[in-house]
């Protein structure tokens, strides 16, 4: 399984666990003086996130990919690279959610689903999916989500409260838009936890009263990037789950 996480290996990150933090991943790309790993009559194409996606072949560095046992088919373990590290690690690793914890995910694409799912496996009590198209909905409620939301039916943030009797511990947000990374923070419950997951515009900004929500509140805002996710380590964890039918 290929995966857009590089890491150098030696740096104070990777040498304490954590290749997502890594503080030199441009290590595993080669050098202007170096032959490019793909090129077209002479010019190297550049390869996106250190991969390159829709191809029949790639080469990479093998810092980005990692075994999994051979029973996991091939459609569903290309699969754990991205969409379901970044999602069900960020549930997992990021978040580290206890049983009992509560949790929001704004947002039930493939990513969303994802936290849904892990969020599911590490315990939460209540899990509530939130997206504008019910169809999406129903899927959250096979991943493991125990409440749905709809916006589009009224106040989500006020229906997230009413449901948990309050806020939640954490809330998820996994669509990059401005509103809802703002009502990820409030629907929050004292001393909950935001996670940006999705990707905003660059330049894009948010507003949180320091006093009101950081302080008051003691409310945290974590950006998240790939689920924290070890590769070597939780890839092959994450195809164990799905082998045996709890992912």
């Amino acid at each position: 399984v290929a995966s857009p996480i590089s890491s150098c290996g030696h740096c104070a990150g990777c040498l304490t666990g954590r290749p997502y933090q890594c503080r030199a991943p441009q290590e595993t790309q080669r050098t202007p003086d170096q032959a490019p790993r793909l090129s077209l009559d002479g010019p190297a194409l550049a390869q996106f996130i250190g991969i390159g996606g829709f191809a029949e072949q790639v080469l990479v560095h093998e810092r980005l990919v990692v075994g999994v046992g051979k029973d996991i088919p091939f459609d569903r373990a290309a699969l754990l690279g991205c969409g379901v590290v970044t999602g069900a690690g960020a549930a997992i690793n990021s978040a580290r959610i206890r049983p009992g914890d509560t949790v929001a995910v704004i947002g039930c694409g493939g990513v969303g689903l994802n936290v849904i799912q892990g969020a599911a496996l590490a315990g939460a009590r209540r899990v509530v999916a939130i997206d504008l198209q019910p169809a999406k909905l129903e899927l959250a409620k096979v991943f493991g989500a125990t409440d749905t939301v709809n916006p589009a039916q009224g106040d989500a943030t006020g229906a997230v409260k009413d449901l948990t009797g309050g806020g939640v511990t954490h809330a998820f947000e996994v669509i990059g838009l401005r509103q809802t990374a703002m009502d990820a923070v409030a629907m929050l419950e004292v001393g909950g936890t935001a996670y940006l997951i999705g990707v905003h515009k660059p330049g894009a900004t948010i507003e949180v009263t320091p006093f009101g929500d950081l302080m008051g509140k003691q409310k945290g805002i974590r950006g998240v990037a790939m689920g924290s996710t070890n590769l070597k380590v939780d890839i092959p964890f994450y195809a164990d789950l799905y082998l045996q039918g709890r992912f």
